[in-house]
């Protein structure tokens, strides 16, 4: 393990895996969802609605491969990949890159139920890129802190 996976090992797990135990399955939900409707009034209130689209494109592209990664925990294939492939395409609208936005984000909370229903444990992982192994919850961190960062780019 080389110097730059340590680093990352130590920031997943202080700024991911430990925000992301303080909350149960459900309660994740409950947080996605707000988040999700923050970003979405953001883009909705935007002054620049080429740029809240590039900002929404890239939230729901990396949310989306978070999805497949989670999916691995459910039977998927396990799977390597970035999320370039995941993203919508450049030329929605606005209102169609909400909308796309808002779609991926209610996938997100349909698979937290079916991880909740399917009783994947806490202490099952799913590979991220550069933070390695992230758990359930330290997923559901990654991907409502990432989205609610990004969101604050839509102006």
């Amino acid at each position: 393990m080389g110097l730059k996976d340590m680093i990352m090992g130590v920031a997943a797990g202080v700024f991911i895996e430990q925000p992301g135990r303080g909350k149960r399955l459900d309660e994740w939900k409950t947080t996605l969802a707000a988040s999700g409707a923050i970003i979405d009034q953001r883009a909705a209130a935007a002054k620049d609605p080429v740029q809240a689209s590039k900002v929404l494109r890239h939230i729901s592209g990396i949310e989306r491969w978070g999805q497949r990664r989670l999916q691995i925990l459910l039977g998927a294939p396990p799977i390597h990949d970035e999320y370039d492939d995941y993203r919508p395409g450049t030329n929605l609208t606005l209102a169609e890159q909400r909308e796309f936005f808002r779609q991926t984000r209610a996938d997100t909370l349909t698979l937290v139920d079916q991880l909740l229903a399917a009783g994947v444990g806490d202490d099952a992982t799913a590979p991220h890129n550069d933070f390695g192994s992230l758990t359930v919850r330290g997923w559901l961190r990654y991907l409502d802190i990432h989205a609610s960062l990004e969101g604050k780019k839509i102006r």
